[in-house]
């Protein structure tokens, strides 16, 4: 609760003289009193109006946030399909536009259809993307130099795999089941799982899974069947 200014204020006795002259002092305080308060308001109303969100370009307290990134960019959204379903992949440009470049251009060409996820680690991430099933190979195309950034792991997390040198991703990723905290920093964050991750939750775990699944077929969402 707010406190007033000085404190408690004592009651003050005072004598028949001196009532008519502060009688009259109070009535011309009181005059000056309103035609300061008049003064402050319309003070305030223009400053209001000044500092108004359409005048500055501040959001207004009530202003709803602006809408998500993938939900209307389907240049930038990858459809997965499973044997369980359907997974959806927002890319992040932002992040890792070299990633995000290469990654595309493998799904256009079909690469990722029908490559196994090699290596599912319960409670960490599923990885695929190798043409070779055993997580030694990678794409025809050169490997990419690192686009580390701050951005955590967190469930549903699409980021490069990659070997010992941190410019050595080509085509293998892998999505996070759950927040990993010891990748943040040093792996490509390019993407993120925006709907399927139940479809995810059930891919074949093991390294590698004695029944590894596959990836049925990968696209953009431009390119989706009609």
């Amino acid at each position: 609760m707010p406190h007033w200014a000085g404190g408690v204020h004592k009651d003050r006795t005072v004598g028949a003289a001196q009532l008519g002259q502060l009688g009259g002092a109070a009535e011309a305080r009181g005059r000056i009193a309103m035609s300061f308060m008049r003064s402050a308001a319309v003070a305030l109303a223009c400053g209001l109006a000044a500092c108004s969100p359409s005048n500055t370009g501040a959001p207004a307290l009530n202003a709803a946030p602006p809408p998500a990134a993938a939900a209307s960019d389907p240049a930038n959204t990858v459809i997965m399909e499973l044997k369980t379903g359907r997974v959806t992949i927002r890319l992040r440009p932002d992040l890792a536009p070299k990633h995000v470049e290469r990654f595309k251009m493998l799904v256009n060409e079909g690469f990722y259809n029908g490559l196994k996820f090699h290596r599912v680690i319960p409670g960490f991430m599923a990885q695929t993307g190798d043409p070779n099933g055993v997580g030694t190979g990678g794409s025809k195309y050169p490997d990419l130099k690192a686009e580390f950034t701050p951005t955590q792991f967190e469930r549903g997390t699409v980021g490069a795999a990659r070997s010992g040198s941190p410019n050595s991703a080509n085509s293998q990723f892998f999505i996070c089941f759950t927040h990993a905290p010891s990748l943040n920093g040093d792996y490509t964050v390019f993407g993120q799982v925006t709907d399927g991750m139940i479809q995810v939750d059930q891919i074949a775990k093991g390294e590698p899974p004695p029944k590894p699944d596959i990836i049925v077929k990968m696209y953009m969402a431009t390119a989706a069947p009609q």
